[in-house]
């Protein structure tokens, strides 16, 4: 299994919990604002790793690599406040950090592979 795939995998998953998390806050919570912000920057991970996979270029696919990190980044943001604001327990929380820095490892590391091979 390629490290691609394991992101691809990966991502999804988390961006499918963070679905059911975006309408758990929407409908549990009434809360609209962060929930849109994590929404976009947790679904867009995936997105753009899966385009980058398909990149016309080495630079195109760490180009795109490189927004799936800064979107993690902005994801691993808004999951922290959620926790810090009490929308979602510590628990919760943790589990959903605990994927987001592990996709977070493996932009790392791949990211790391391209430019090494570039």
């Amino acid at each position: 299994m390629s490290q691609n795939s394991i992101l691809l995998d990966k991502s999804l998953a988390f961006a499918a919990r963070v679905v059911k998390l975006h309408s758990y806050l929407i409908k549990e919570k009434r809360e609209s604002v962060i929930s849109k912000q994590i929404i976009r920057s947790a679904t867009s991970i995936g997105a753009n790793a899966n385009e980058a996979v398909y990149g016309i270029s080495k630079a195109d696919f760490i180009a795109k690599l490189q927004i799936s990190l800064k979107e993690t980044a902005e994801t691993e943001y808004w999951l922290r406040l959620l926790v810090l604001s009490e929308y979602i327990t510590d628990k919760e929380g943790q589990s959903l950090l605990t994927d987001c820095l592990a996709i977070k490892r493996i932009l790392i590391s791949s990211l790391n592979t391209a430019k090494e091979n570039n």
